[in-house]
């Protein structure tokens, strides 16, 4: 009996459903993004192996995020079917099943077949997770959906650690079945926690629904892209700029941990600076920021850099937490999942397509001119959002 009447509780949308469904959504976004990063760990290993250029390294790599991102839409609209249970447990037992793939000696081409089959899976876990946290918590989100970014820089910061790590003990085909095994355990507990019914949405969240404009989250969508563009582009050449000034495998794995534990305590710096400064203003501090940081490593000494990266790391990760927060304020026609979903298919989809664009100017020009690149587009943000602020208090008013 007192297990039923906890389980109606839950239902009710108790405070202990609340953090239980926080809990299932960082749980799941810590994994797949640990996945997402987790890939940079072995592109040194995947260049000498199969004798790739940098775009053609960025291809590879495109083939999961852009499989990811690409996917949004339709995962969005077929897992709306789903609990989010039955959703976000499946999205990790697909991408898991695509590393287990990629695990299995089977050359190049099944390397390229588990990195599309780990990025069908985690196309589903984003619009899914973000929404369950959206709805849980109503037009409170915008602080649980920080937190949720926050776990998932947790896993950015501790899987490809752990990978880069493992890499000079094993080689990579066992280290990436770990990270399967890992997916697959995860994905059990997922089963046991997640709700089985829908989260509705509060009815302040369906008010506020009501006449928003589709230019501003068009605009928003942008930024985000944008944003992705210089994450991905300096992550692109990071492995290599440590690699350059005399790092190791080990090197490589402690500066992506160092870049991702400072962007993980960029969800709270930069959300303590939304809060003083608005969108707007706490955008153009960590873009500008961002841009001077990514240019600043080119000509650092590497323990230098590996210090500077940190400081990098809150600015360059900390600023989707606060664009993220913004999609449930401007989501069109209040559908907050289509909106998410239409969010990170721009956001996953520049993240594909922009290191292919580094890094075909790398190979055309230099590694330098691929970075300074990616700050470029860093600096390109700042009169965006400075276009979005009406948007916003329009929004507000």
């Amino acid at each position: 009996m007192q297990i039923s009447d906890t389980a109606r509780r839950d239902e009710a949308g108790a405070p202990p459903s609340k953090s239980r469904n926080l809990l299932v959504a960082c749980l799941a976004h810590a994994m797949h993004d640990g996945y997402t990063d987790g890939i940079y760990a072995f592109l040194p290993v995947w260049q000498a192996q199969f004798e790739l250029s940098y775009a053609g390294l960025a291809v590879v790599r495109a083939l999961y995020y852009g499989t990811m991102g690409g996917l949004q839409l339709p995962s969005d609209k077929l897992s709306r079917r789903f609990s989010p249970r039955a959703a976000l447990a499946l999205s990790t037992f697909i991408a898991a099943a695509g590393f287990l793939i990629m695990a299995f000696p089977i050359g190049f081409a099944g390397l390229c077949i588990g990195l599309v089959v780990a990025g069908v899976g985690s196309s589903i876990q984003h619009p899914r997770g973000s929404l369950l946290v959206s709805d849980t918590y109503g037009t409170a989100s915008r602080g649980p959906l920080g937190i949720y970014n926050f776990a998932g820089d947790l896993g950015k910061a501790t899987l490809p650690a752990i990978a880069a790590l493992l890499l000079p003990i094993f080689t990579w085909r066992p280290v990436i079945g770990m990270m399967a095994i890992l997916g697959m355990l995860v994905t059990l507990g997922l089963l046991y926690l997640a709700p089985t019914g829908h989260a509705t949405p509060t009815e302040a969240t369906k008010k506020t629904a009501i006449g928003r404009s589709r230019s501003g989250f068009g605009l928003l969508a942008v930024i985000g892209a944008f944003d992705t563009s210089t994450r991905m582009g300096y992550l692109l050449f990071l492995p290599f700029l440590i690699h350059g000034r005399g790092g190791t495998s080990a090197t490589v794995g402690l500066g992506l941990a160092l870049l991702f534990i400072g962007g993980a305590l960029g969800k709270a710096t930069c959300n303590w600076l939304q809060g003083s400064m608005g969108v707007v203003g706490a955008v153009v501090v960590t873009e500008a920021a961002t841009a001077l940081m990514n240019a600043a490593t080119l000509f650092t000494p590497l323990t230098a850099t590996l210090v500077i990266l940190p400081v990098l790391g809150v600015v360059l990760n900390g600023t989707s937490s606060v664009l993220y927060g913004t999609v449930p304020e401007l989501a069109p026609s209040g559908d907050t999942g289509r909106a998410f979903a239409i969010f990170y298919t721009s956001v996953i989809g520049s993240g594909g397509v922009a290191p292919i664009v580094y890094g075909a100017i790398a190979d055309h020009s230099s590694q330098s001119t691929g970075i300074l690149s990616a700050a470029a587009t860093a600096a390109l943000i700042i009169p965006l959002v400075i276009a979005l602020r009406p948007h916003l208090e329009s929004h507000r008013t």
